[in-house]
């Protein structure tokens, strides 16, 4: 677009460098706390931990999720485009304040749950996944991102929205979570219903249901150990999408 001067200038023509345009772009990212490495043993025995995914294991992890979006059932096709983009914007710096934890057996990716944050009091849940049938390893993850955002972080409130019936029955209808009006409040995953948690309704209901839902150990999701830390640093990806 060009619009007439009002005034005579000395420079007909400015240039920009990329690095100059780039703040306008991604703007500057919130001060959010570290994540500190969990694990929970899980019905087979095996010792899940999770831990923050690290930005150089991104490309690699793009490739495995090519294969989840050609799974067309459970709509695991259109979830692995979303993550698949929201892996990618938080890797190019075009996602604003995200969490991205992975679950690890022995190196062995089998789960991922992924947010963001709008500001200091709201917090976006975007995705959980599982890629290991049993273990409750998707209710897992729901469980530690949740923590996260209201026991770490500090917000008041988490949006969510499910992109499968076995996702709304399992965490909206499971944990009676209000919705928010639509089309007046829209969530930014295709402007779907919000159904949304208070910290409040997180501390005196769903932080305890979806614990036992789990069946969390009276010691809970605990701090992971320097060796299972150890073992869990290098990421092995599945050589097939497992869902």
């Amino acid at each position: 677009m060009k619009t007439p001067i009002p005034e005579k200038v000395s420079q007909a023509t400015l240039t920009f460098k990329v690095e100059e345009i780039e703040p306008l772009l991604s703007k500057y990212p919130m001060d959010l706390p570290k994540f500190e490495p969990r694990a929970i043993k899980i019905g087979s025995g095996e010792t899940l931990v999770i831990r923050e995914l690290k930005k150089e294991e991104v490309p690699a992890y793009l490739k495995y999720l090519m294969k989840v979006m050609e799974v067309d059932h459970d709509f695991y096709d259109i979830v692995g485009v979303r993550v698949y983009a929201e892996l990618l914007g938080w890797y190019r710096n075009r996602l604003k304040d995200p969490y991205q934890f992975v679950g690890l057996i022995d190196g062995q990716l089998v789960g991922l749950g992924n947010g963001r944050l709008v500001n200091e009091d709201l917090a976006i849940s975007l995705h959980s996944m599982a890629y290991k049938r049993g273990g409750k390893i998707g209710a897992i993850m729901y469980y530690v991102k949740t923590m996260y955002v209201f026991d770490v972080v500090g917000v008041d409130e988490l949006h969510s929205t499910f992109e499968s019936y076995n996702g709304w029955k399992r965490y909206g209808l499971g944990f009676a979570q209000p919705q928010y009006p639509w089309p007046d409040y829209q969530h930014e995953l295709g402007g779907a219903t919000i159904s949304y948690i208070t910290k409040d309704y997180w501390n005196r209901v769903v932080k305890k249901y979806l614990s036992d839902y789990i069946g969390l150990p009276q010691d809970g999701i605990r701090k992971a150990t320097k060796e299972e830390i150890a073992k869990n640093q290098t990421m092995i990806l599945p050589e097939k999408a497992t869902v």
